[in-house]
């Protein structure tokens, strides 16, 4: 049955010229484009408003400012870390990000030039993305605490002029000091970045080099505010790095016109934000969550947003995120089913969040990781608000898939995303490279071309651009996620193309099994991992994370989730073993390490993530292993 969300998202695909060009009337431009879609490079490379010129900041806040609302606020500070609350009117957000693109200008920082930045969640980490913006600098943010080695990495690939850093992050237990990974970066990277901008913090101190260093406050203080420089649309706005199989990180680009027209199109018709409302994204400014809707997305609606600096658990408890709610009124949560998960084993009834009325809130959307649908129907149990499952991408910017609530709200399904977004022609390939039947697990595909803020390219490598994306299925953009599609049209991401087990010639999805897993009330995370075996080439291994107030035995569980895999998938899926674990090992983005995982338990050699958010994790995953025979074979002391 044909729907408005069907008709428009056919319109998109049939005329994806008049669509853009119809979103782009959301934002300003100095001057207008001459070609909405340069098809002259394709297959394999399109560009978006071609001829047109603008300037992201500009829309973000002068934008605002000039047109009356200048003293509503634009950023919302809430650190339970260190105690500091901090709201930036859009007025006043503007003019500290104006003078910090002065102070970047005064240090030589031009159109076209790099600047990283390395820094925790503050507010001055977005003024320094805007300050970029501002100016033509192309930023590229690197999560504040990343290892040495990893930041030297983006630091000779984006070749930066200057550094903007912090003296420390700051996490619930824990002072993370920057210095000493800064300068150990900078050895590493030797004779790249000039200067470095420093933000004091009182938890740790930074011994200033005078001749390298600023001091953030000192800088500001001193700069002349800029105004903002008129860019052509295709011009970078930012590198944002994500993990590569070489071991080399990939820098995606993000252009700057694409990039607006589809954030603003999609806070209004994904999210159903409007102008005035708050809006917070509970993620990181390091990563591409952080970018499109803390920073960018939220500023360019006319919202406001909040930059949170706290954790889901622990701050002090599993009501944090329900007091800032409440605090703030906040209408659309954005956050990681993983953040869930973390609440629910410590809240499990919710009386922390009932502890906090919350008559603002009107969705919570999630995304980064599957949403299992036990962990969907708990959250809309508690919040009584629509839980909206949406997919994307660091490469995509914004949702492939997403029940878009500004424009009409579908059936949820637990466990898919919806239906492709508008601009999205979604296919499900097989390795023939034609579709598959619906219900059929295969390559999850975006036919090109894509539509607008989709990365253009890789930072200075279009060949690994194509060679990474483009070529396992000629003409589509390869997402490196498997899943199939339900005969209403309704996707259903099931894993990585990687995570996809062959049991005894059957291909299995593992997060068909850890739906099954999910499901067991006991249970309040899991992972299922394939391992090798001689006789069926790969058996599923689950490892779970139980309810902190269960008294059920670990043996009851196991045996319960086994028995659920056979009456829900079939003996087909050969699920005999699984194991209690106290954690499960992720990223500082909430995304659980299959792959390490499955490496330690196949005896195979594998390096330890940058992106980890706890190394000594993985040493609690190896015993546990030991424990039930895997690697199997002689072990070592």
């Amino acid at each position: 049955m044909a729907t408005r969300l069907h008709d428009l998202h056919s319109t998109s695909l049939e005329d994806p010229e008049t669509f853009w060009a119809e979103a782009a009337e959301a934002v300003s431009w100095s001057r207008r484009w001459t070609t909405v879609l340069d098809r002259s490079r394709a297959p394999h490379f399109h560009r978006w408003f071609v001829g047109a010129r603008c300037n992201t900041c500009y829309n973000a806040l002068d934008r605002h400012v000039e047109g009356g609302r200048g003293e509503q606020a634009a950023l919302i500070y809430d650190s339970p870390l260190t105690g500091q609350q901090r709201t930036y009117s859009y007025r006043e957000l503007r003019d500290e990000v104006a003078r910090c693109a002065g102070l970047l200008r005064s240090l030589g920082v031009e159109r076209g030039d790099r600047v990283i930045i390395y820094m925790p969640m503050v507010p001055e980490t977005a003024v320094a993305m805007l300050a970029c913006a501002r100016l033509g600098a192309v930023h590229s943010v690197v999560f504040g605490g990343f290892a040495a080695q990893e930041l030297a990495t983006r630091i000779r690939d984006a070749r930066p002029t200057v550094m903007i850093t912090a003296s420390c992050g700051i996490e619930p237990n824990r002072v993370v000091p920057y210095q000493p990974m800064v300068q150990r970066a900078l050895t590493e990277a030797a004779g790249i970045v000039q200067r470095v901008v420093v933000l004091a913090r009182d938890a740790a101190p930074w011994a200033l080099d005078e001749e390298c260093d600023v001091d953030w406050h000192a800088g500001m203080a001193q700069a002349e505010p800029a105004d903002c420089v008129q860019l052509e649309a295709t011009d970078p706005l930012y590198i944002l790095y994500t993990s590569g199989t070489t071991g080399e990180p990939k820098g995606i680009v993000r252009d700057n016109g694409g990039h607006m027209v589809a954030l603003a199109w999609s806070m209004k018709h994904v999210y159903g934000v409007e102008p005035g409302e708050v809006y917070w994204a509970a993620s990181d400014v390091g990563w591409v969550v952080g970018h499109s809707y803390i920073v960018y997305g939220p500023l360019l609606q006319g919202c406001t947003t909040v930059l949170y600096e706290g954790k889901p658990v622990g701050t002090p408890d599993a009501g944090a995120f329900f007091r800032v709610i409440a605090e703030h009124g906040v209408t659309t949560l954005f956050t990681a089913p993983t953040a869930f998960r973390a609440i629910r084993r410590v809240d499990p009834t919710g009386a922390l969040i009932r502890a906090h009325p919350m008559p603002t809130l009107r969705a919570l959307f999630l995304a980064g990781e599957r949403c299992d649908p036990d962990t969907l129907h708990w959250a809309e149990e508690q919040l009584g608000v629509p839980v909206i499952d949406h997919w994307w991408q660091t490469e995509t910017g914004w949702s492939i898939a997403a029940n878009c609530l500004g424009i009409e709200l579908l059936p949820v399904k637990p466990g898919s995303p919806a239906t492709p977004v508008p601009g999205y022609d979604v296919r499900v390939l097989g390795e023939d490279h034609e579709e598959v039947p619906r219900g059929t697990i295969g390559d999850i595909c975006v036919r090109l071309p894509l539509p607008p803020s989709c990365l253009p390219t890789l930072w200075q490598a279009d060949d690994r651009y194509v060679e990474s994306y483009l070529t396992a299925h000629p003409g589509h953009y390869t997402t490196g996620d498997a899943g199939y599609m339900d005969d209403d049209g309704y996707l259903f991401v099931m894993s990585r193309i990687d995570d996809v087990i062959n049991v005894a010639g059957h291909r299995l999805s593992t997060g068909a099994m850890e739906e099954v897993l999910a499901s067991q009330p006991d249970v309040a995370e899991c992972a299922v991992i394939g391992v090798k075996d001689a006789l069926k080439g790969q058996l599923p291994l689950g490892l779970l994370v139980l309810n902190a107030a269960t008294d059920t035995t670990h043996d009851e569980v196991v045996a319960d989730v086994i028995a659920r895999v056979r009456a829900s998938i079939g003996a087909v899926a050969a699920f005999k073993t699984a194991v209690v674990v106290a954690r499960l090992p992720k990223t500082r983005s909430g995304k659980i390490l299959r792959r390490t995982m499955a490496a330690i338990a196949n005896g195979e050699a594998f390096e330890v993530p940058a992106t980890i958010d706890d190394p000594a994790i993985l040493d609690e995953i190896t015993l546990a292993l030991r424990g039930i025979g895997y690697p199997p074979g002689p072990q070592q002391p």
